[in-house]
């Protein structure tokens, strides 16, 4: 593999003011897994998003790599996870600056093949003053080989979590892929996410499983929990109920996305 280390460090800044218009339409696409607040939690997501022209963007229809990211030899990517520090919430009009940095670089070798992992580190701000900071892990893979998928095993039973449920559709993925200018074909595009990348169907976004976790965490607490952090664990497939689910104990709240036909747990979480 290169040596990326060039990339490490690398960081740009970007602003944009949080207007009435997004936050109408943020209630009105996530209605049913928002959580009471001024501010509704995870619109950070659709704040000063990567925009280029058509034709800087790549094969997924994200921007290419090696604009924003490091050009990996791994053709697929997603986001696989990360964690968020609420230092205080944002307020209506307040005028947001992100600025994202690259901090780090590795390959392994997972059971599917190989695997690299980019970080970034953004600091949300509001007039010089920290509002949130997060940790987002960014990973590439490799296009997938036939047989190599496996089912994984139901999720333990929680009997007392506090629960949500939903089916998400494509009218949904559709609308949050045009809240957070997320082009990935993936979440609209059938034939490319079963045919390219081998899903079984529309894929429901990781940003969004975490706001939904995110929010519910917000609910039981009464306020934004002090830090949040969430994994991938498997695709959710458009289309599929959820149960969207979380326990309390003494260190904090476990949360969890699990698929209601067959109990697959697809992301999980931990807030505090």
């Amino acid at each position: 593999m290169n040596d990326y280390a060039d990339w490490i460090g690398r960081s740009y800044s970007r602003s944009e003011p949080i207007s009435e218009r997004l936050v109408r339409e943020y209630r009105a696409t996530l209605a049913g897994t928002l959580a009471e607040a001024e501010m509704p939690v995870g619109l950070h997501w659709c704040l000063v998003p990567d925009t280029v022209t058509p034709d800087q963007l790549g094969r997924d229809c994200h921007p290419k790599t090696g604009l924003f990211l490091p050009a990996l030899p791994l053709p697929r990517r997603m986001w696989a996870g990360g964690e968020i520090e609420f230092h205080a919430p944002f307020a209506p009009g307040d005028l947001v600056t992100r600025e994202t940095t690259i901090d780090d670089v590795t390959f392994k070798e997972g059971r599917s093949g190989k695997l690299g992992f980019v970080t970034q580190r953004h600091l949300y701000s509001v007039g010089g003053v920290a509002r949130l900071t997060e940790r987002q892990d960014i990973v590439y893979r490799e296009d997938p080989k036939p047989g190599q998928a496996k089912t994984p095993e139901a999720a333990e039973e929680w009997p007392d979590a506090t629960a949500w449920q939903i089916t998400p559709n494509s009218t949904l993925l559709f609308r949050f892929s045009s809240l957070t200018f997320n082009g990935h074909r993936i979440h609209y595009d059938h034939p490319y996410a079963t045919g390219v990348e081998g899903y079984e169907g529309l894929v429901v976004h990781g940003p969004m499983q975490a706001v939904w976790m995110m929010n519910l965490a917000t609910h039981i607490l009464g306020h934004l929990p002090a830090r949040f952090s969430y994994r991938g664990l498997t695709p959710l497939i458009c289309n599929l109920p959820v149960a969207i689910e979380a326990r309390q104990h003494e260190g904090g709240i476990d949360l969890r996305v699990r698929r209601m036909g067959d109990g697959v747990a697809t992301m999980a979480a931990q807030a505090e």
